[in-house]
């Protein structure tokens, strides 16, 4: 992958990812074109740990809700957050 054909990405894992991925931050190197999906499914396959949690996770840019087809830009932080249910 050409250097800029890549995009680099810092993830920001909730608390209920960090216990099984071990560290609450993580650094990504992607495709140019990648999006929010592209993203998870990546992490899916580079921690699998976490794949049953990633699919309910939602995911945060710039403090926003992201959709998945959203696209990503270099630099930029996703937090990907479990949902929390209360009453």
């Amino acid at each position: 992958m050409a250097e800029t054909d890549s995009i680099t990405i810092r993830v920001r894992l909730g608390a209920g990812l960090v216990p099984k991925a071990g560290n609450p931050r993580l650094t990504v190197t992607l495709d140019a074109d990648a999006t929010v999906a592209d993203l998870v499914s990546y992490l899916r396959e580079q921690e699998p740990t976490l794949a049953h949690k990633l699919t309910v996770a939602i995911p945060m840019v710039a403090g926003q809700h992201a959709a998945l087809s959203q696209l990503l830009q270099s630099g930029q932080e996703v937090a990907l957050l479990m949902p929390v249910a209360g009453g």
